[in-house]
């Protein structure tokens, strides 16, 4: 609705001081010539927008000129709210700050809107860890947001686990080093993100490309006074979904073959894990055949797939390989006996 567009106008360029005709119509979806309407609009109404002339022109608003958000909805009053998530500002050290700017968003609000606040609060909550996981934040974490806020240097210590001798962490980081050891590394700190609990770091070596660090392993840190250059193009949640992806792939080594009845084929993406990879070997395999489809499944390594598939039941036959295959007949077997005579 043009009402809600002239409303976004005008907060753009209270927050950007200044912009051009195509960035606004970037913006705002719509052509320059309704961004030129939408201007004399607001004008005529009163808002001072000012028309920069020239090559390099645009349109800014008269210094000083400030708006309440009496052009908010409720909805939309209700999803600015919702969008916090208080145990992961707690952890930044963001909480009061967070506290102290929704107490000024609510006091801008039309005051028949400044329940919003009290109601999400009632209605959602976010619970950020995963179950059995002790939430514990890394003590370090408020220092390292400080530095990805202030595009500052640190230099870290970083603890491999044991087992990561050559692997790779989450998201893709692969550090030198024996396993289990600290290594020291400058690293430009780009960004933090909270998964299920953990928090990571994606932060550069110079002249190499962003990796990702668990702040959990991060034994130290020290802030320097030197400000590196951000790429203004990097995009964190773009980065973290690609690199997620790239890791999820990475852990599936082996593979095996399988036999699914119409409910196994149902169920496995629950046991498996990852959608994605069921979805690709069950789009790859054939028509199904006496009701059963054949399917050549990628897994993380036998162990994990033993037990992924044993909660298949009869639901699967594992064809290859002739190893897994003869484990899970033992289990059937042993299964069976359980139950004779019963």
């Amino acid at each position: 609705m043009r009402a809600s567009r002239l409303i976004k106008m005008v907060l753009l360029l209270q927050t950007r001081r200044h912009l051009t005709a195509a960035e606004l119509a970037a913006e705002l979806e719509v052509s320059e010539r309704t961004v030129a309407r939408d201007v004399a609009a607001l004008s005529e109404a009163g808002v001072p927008v000012y028309a920069d002339r020239g090559r390099l022109g645009g349109y800014r608003l008269v210094g000083g000129y400030r708006t309440r958000l009496t052009g908010m909805g409720r909805e939309e009053a209700e999803a600015l709210f919702l969008s916090g998530v208080p145990s992961a500002l707690r952890d930044l050290g963001l909480a009061d700050a967070a506290s102290a700017a929704a107490l000024k968003v609510s006091a801008a609000l039309n005051p028949e809107l400044r329940d919003a606040r009290t109601n999400m609060a009632q209605r959602f909550h976010l619970d950020a860890p995963g179950w059995w996981r002790e939430p514990r934040a890394p003590e370090l974490l408020p220092t390292l947001a400080e530095a990805v806020w202030d595009d500052r240097w640190v230099t870290v210590r970083y603890r491999r686990r044991p087992s990561e001798a050559g692997a790779q962490e989450a998201g893709g980081v692969q550090e030198a080093g024996g396993a289990g050891k600290e290594v020291v590394r400058e690293l430009e700190p780009y960004g933090l993100v909270l998964k299920a609990g953990v928090w990571y770091l994606a932060a550069r070596v110079p002249g190499a490309a962003v990796r990702i660090y668990r702040v959990d392993r991060i034994g130290g840190v020290t802030v320097g006074e030197a400000v590196f250059d951000r790429d203004g193009e990097f995009d964190l949640p773009a980065f973290w979904a690609e690199q997620s992806a790239a890791f999820a792939r990475s852990v599936l080594r082996e593979s095996v073959t399988l036999r699914l009845s119409e409910a196994g084929a149902a169920r496995l993406p629950h046991v498996h894990g990852d959608r994605t990879a069921v979805a690709e070997a069950v789009a790859a395999a054939g028509p199904a055949e006496e009701g059963r489809l054949t399917v050549t499944l990628p897994v993380e390594t036998m162990d994990v797939a033993y037990g992924q598939l044993l909660a298949l039941g009869p639901e699967v036959e594992v064809l290859a390989p002739p190893p897994m295959r003869e484990r899970m007949a033992r289990a059937a077997r042993a299964t069976a006996r359980l139950y004779e005579g019963g």
